[in-house]
């Protein structure tokens, strides 16, 4: 019995076989049959085949990367890119393709109208997922480099899916593309095998061609991301790179784009005009602008911010016991070593990072839109020659591709980036404002203790604010009269050495200025411009003009004796001119009554010192033989003789810590008579 079944079967197959092609329309109906039956295994073979590459995906996404930890978690998020997002929409359609086959006669039509409905969806997540291929490559092949990590990688990848062969993970990298590609082909093959006056054969027609669309559509974004990589790349080049890339080519190439450039701004040639483009471009610039100004504005806080911190009065004595001081400094110390550091790190970590990062991110679309213009300029010149000539070479059809992929390219996505800098901005700001909020209400935390012990906490604003301004008012005052009166008792001005061999050179300056106009540096002066002189501490100049000749009252003309040029006037101070004893003598006689008479100090060089007299070392001298004696800078020297043994005044004999020898004179100055000096407190 089991062997006849068959045989009748086939039996009552043939009968019925040859009942239909003996009818009329036998032929059609058993075409209808075998179409019907090819839909049905091609039906079955979309949806065996969905089930088959959903589970490859999950078990990349769970398994393979979780096991491959020995990868940077940066090249995990380049090799499987945003499969989780591909396993999402996957997984709903094949819900959704799996309850058509409860409905058998209407299942084919079902699925044309959910491909229609996953068009959108499975467009942009395979977008993303075949713009990061290219790079996910570059990272295999450096893999196969290190023969130790891609065995370790190919390993854990035939543990989990044997299939997958010696190609490892390039069969894993390929397959969402090579599905994406499928699924036309899947429902062509459906579409072939439905009756074209079928219900179901316009909606296949239509899903058909809307995959065919979707796979066309991440060509041209693929084709596009390659072309914005390429231009996006900012490299910081040297000069001697800049102009080692100069070829005969490149200046082709430049002077072709400056001359469209110029004939646009002639007016010969018209301008192509983008409205769209150009809206996107100038909101782009303001977010720019935007960011620009609030780092700078940021780093500026952040310097005074160290600076306040740097200021710290509460660690030094006041000499003011108990009180109101005490209190200040005990909350100024607790602020000043948890709160605002804390508010520094914070606003380093939520502000100050994410704006540079921001800063970072708008570089590369910035150097999109420069090549952009560069691109349209050659794009315009080969659409002029199209028209004129009605043809092109491959390399200006290939610039016109190029240009045509940037303006598309940012005409999609610039819309999306303004949108995220703009929210990306004001999440900074909010971040910035909250982190004030917040300072200010914990340092009013910490201080509500301190403050319930201040004097003054019981009155209301309006009043302290009256009796602080009476307080500095009464203060200013006290210390203007202080002012004046510490100016009455200022000690005499000092003045720095003369440098040695000067004498002659003051003399001359003085003999043509006078002496209300010689002036003494007071540090050396590095001249940065043309016309700035560089001078050493204690040089002598005489003062031409107090301002320069754009009026900056800063930078003064100066005769040094043999140059003229500018000097900062910060670094001068009038030279008081010292008499020589003869002179002192002199005015001295007709005062001999006075008990008060004291020289003016004096730092001048003494090239001739007289006998047995009290001077300063205003050089280091270092002995070199057994007649000489080392001196050290302001030791005081006993002069015993102005000259050495043949009466050459450039050497003088001194007495130094109880030794004799000789020293150069030019190096020895007259030690300044202490005047008394000093000053009292107001009353």
């Amino acid at each position: 019995m089991p062997q006849k079944e068959p045989a009748d079967m086939t039996s009552h197959g043939d009968d019925a076989l040859s009942s239909r092609t003996g009818a009329p329309g036998g032929d059609d109906r058993l075409s209808e049959d075998r179409s019907l039956l090819q839909q049905r295994l091609a039906v079955r073979e979309l949806l065996d085949t969905e089930v088959s590459y959903l589970h490859v995906l999950q078990l990349c996404a769970s398994d393979i990367r979780s096991r491959l930890q020995q990868l940077p978690q940066g090249d995990l998020d380049v090799l499987f890119s945003n499969i989780d997002d591909i396993i999402k929409v996957n997984s709903r359609l094949l819900h959704d393709l799996q309850e058509t086959a409860s409905r058998e006669e209407e299942q084919v039509q079902l699925i044309g109208n959910t491909f229609l409905e996953f068009q959108e969806e499975l467009e942009q997540v395979y977008k993303v997922y075949c713009a990061s291929y290219e790079q996910a490559l570059l990272l295999v092949e450096t893999y196969r480099k290190e023969p130790e990590l891609q065995r370790e990688i190919q390993g854990i990848i035939e543990a989990v899916l044997p299939q997958a062969g010696p190609s490892g993970l390039s069969f894993l990298l390929v397959i969402p593309l090579q599905r994406i590609t499928k699924y036309p082909l899947l429902l062509q093959k459906i579409l072939e095998n439905t009756l074209p006056d079928a219900s179901a054969y316009a909606v296949l027609q239509r899903a058909t061609s809307a995959l065919q669309d979707v796979v066309t559509n991440i060509n041209e974004y693929k084709r596009r991301k390659e072309v914005a990589s390429k231009y996006t790349k900012v490299e910081p080049l040297s000069l001697r790179e800049r102009l080692a890339r100069i070829n005969t080519h490149t200046l082709s190439k430049k002077t072709t784009r400056l001359s469209q450039l110029l004939k646009q701004e002639a007016g010969l040639v018209p301008r192509t005009e983008d409205k769209e483009f150009d809206d996107l471009e100038e909101k782009f610039h303001w977010v720019s602008l935007c960011v620009t100004e609030l780092k700078s504005n940021v780093a500026a806080y952040l310097d005074n911010l160290e600076a306040f911190l740097r200021f710290r009065p509460q660690d030094y004595n006041l000499e003011i016991p108990g009180g109101p001081v005490v209190q200040y400094c005990y909350l100024a110390r607790d602020l000043q070593l948890q709160a605002f550091p804390e508010f520094k790190q914070q606003l380093e970590a939520q502000v100050w990072q994410p704006l540079c990062s921001l800063a970072k991110a708008l570089a590369g679309p910035q150097n999109l839109i420069k090549k952009r213009l560069d691109k349209l300029l050659d794009f315009e010149r080969v659409e002029e020659k199209l028209l004129e000539v009605g043809s092109m070479t491959y390399e200006e059809e290939a610039a016109r591709h190029t240009y045509q992929a940037l303006n598309s390219l940012l005409v999609a996505e610039l819309p999306q980036f303004n949108q995220l800098a703009m929210r990306w901005l004001s999440q900074i700001l909010c971040a910035f404002v909250t982190l004030q909020r917040d300072l200010a209400k914990q340092v009013l935390q910490r201080a509500e203790d301190s403050l319930a012990q201040l004097p003054h906490h019981h009155l209301s604003e309006p009043a302290f604010r009256k009796l602080v301004e009476d307080a500095l008012g009464q203060t200013s005052h006290q210390l203007h009269a202080f002012q004046e009166n510490f100016e009455k008792v200022l000690p005499p001005p000092t003045t720095q050495p003369l440098l040695p061999g000067a004498e002659r050179q003051v003399q001359a300056l003085l003999s043509r200025y006078g002496p209300g106009k010689l002036y003494q540096v007071t540090s050396n002066i590095s001249g940065a411009g043309t016309l700035d002189l560089t001078l050493p501490r204690g040089h002598i100049v005489a003062l031409l003009q107090n301002k320069d000749t754009k009026g900056n009252s800063s930078r003064w003309l100066v005769d040094t004796g043999g140059h003229r040029g500018y000097v900062p006037a910060g670094k001068l101070e009038v030279y008081h001119v010292v008499p020589t004893e003869e002179e002192l003598r002199g005015q001295a006689r007709p005062h001999k009554d006075s008990q008060h008479q004291t020289p003016e100090p004096t730092s001048a060089p003494v090239p001739s010192v007289p006998t047995v007299t009290q001077v300063v070392a205003v050089y280091p001298f270092v002995a070199r033989s057994s007649h000489e004696v080392s001196l050290q800078a302001g030791q005081r020297v006993t002069v015993l003789e102005a000259h050495d043994k043949k009466g050459n005044p450039e050497w003088s004999l001194v007495e130094v810590n109880g030794q004799r020898g000789y020293v150069p004179s030019s190096f020895l100055a007259r030690a300044p008579s202490p005047a008394p000096w000093g000053w009292s407190l107001p009353s």
